[in-house]
């Protein structure tokens, strides 16, 4: 343990005011930095005899002398740069602390805390937290990317502040929802399986022979996402790019995989788009998910915002190329 911290430590049971202060350690870093109490005085604009003063009280509240004196300028002794690079965090730790209490103030989450259905496209989420990043530099977010029903869980036991998913069911009376993207679907199978040698449309006489490839969650209550079972024979799973990779592999055939997923493997002509005869069923729409009374603050309202821009761009065109192929 570093002396710095064993004095912090000590002094929470001291009845006396803690004689340690920030504006000391911050002495110590100019010091440091500039290489004299002298200099240190001039970058700060006070007297030399003040900065020396400081150092001496800081040396005392810490119980150890930090400073070499023999020579004509103070320099840092052993135990001196040990408590330094302390210090440095303590300084940047009183930094961090002020920046979290101004974002509060500015109606900036303490924290941005995310639960994202599986189904939403990477590519703009991972592009959006990075431009939040860079507009709320000081903001912590977590990500949790789940499966079916997983995120509305997340938002349910208070992990995540923001759920954005698909609401197969009944949402709780205390959510409040606001629509953000229609994700459009489509049936497809790999260029090699028996089916897409098939003119269609097909119906469930022929579909009902081949494995079907279903997107379930952990509980299997929620089959939304396979837009309703159809085979004899079903394989599940609990995540879509498992899912996309045995379809890909020949496996099986899936009634509703998120176009944006697939759009480059129909356009090399690695899978096809089935024909059927009964259609899938609405496109999936998901929703930004929030406990009532707890509506996003700046950085997720700015969040949500430049998700709908992006998304325009991202899924807006799933059903053309899809008509195309």
């Amino acid at each position: 343990m570093s002396q710095i911290v064993r004095v912090f430590i000590s002094q929470v049971h001291s009845p006396l005011l803690d004689p340690l202060t920030l504006d000391q350690l911050r002495i110590l870093a100019v010091v440091a930095d500039t290489g004299s109490f002298s200099a240190a005085a001039r970058q700060l604009g006070r007297v030399q005899s003040a900065i020396s003063q400081s150092m001496r009280t800081l040396e005392t509240a810490l119980g150890t002398a930090i400073f070499d004196r023999a020579g004509k300028i103070p320099t840092l002794n052993d135990a001196g740069r040990v408590i330094l690079a302390d210090a440095r965090r303590l300084i940047e730790g009183a930094g961090a602390l002020k920046a979290r209490a101004e974002s509060i103030n500015s109606d900036i989450e303490p924290e941005l805390t995310l639960a994202v259905d599986a189904i939403f496209p990477v590519e703009v989420l991972a592009g959006s937290l990075k431009d939040l990043a860079r507009q709320f530099p000081d903001l912590p977010v977590t990500l949790y990317t789940e499966g079916l029903s997983d995120a509305e869980q997340r938002l349910r036991d208070g992990t995540a502040r923001l759920a954005l998913y698909v609401p197969f069911g009944d949402v709780a009376d205390n959510r409040d929802m606001e629509y953000l993207v229609r994700i459009p679907t489509v049936a497809v199978v790999a260029a090699d399986h028996p089916l897409a040698a098939i003119e269609g449309p097909l119906g469930r006489d022929v579909l009902e022979r081949e494995v079907q490839l279903v997107l379930t969650d952990r509980t299997s209550i929620a089959d939304g996402l396979s837009g309703g079972i159809v085979s004899h024979r079903k394989w599940r799973f609990a995540d879509l790019t498992t899912r996309l990779e045995f379809l890909l592999a020949g496996f099986g055939w899936c009634r509703r995989m998120p176009t944006h997923m697939v759009r480059e493997h129909i356009a090399s002509g690695r899978l096809k788009v089935l024909d059927l005869k009964e259609q899938s069923g609405p496109d999936l729409a998901i929703h930004i998910v929030y406990v009532r009374g707890r509506p996003p603050g700046r950085a997720g309202r700015w969040l949500i915002d430049h998700l709908r821009k992006e998304l325009q761009d991202c899924v807006g065109c799933g059903e053309e190329m899809v008509e195309s192929v």
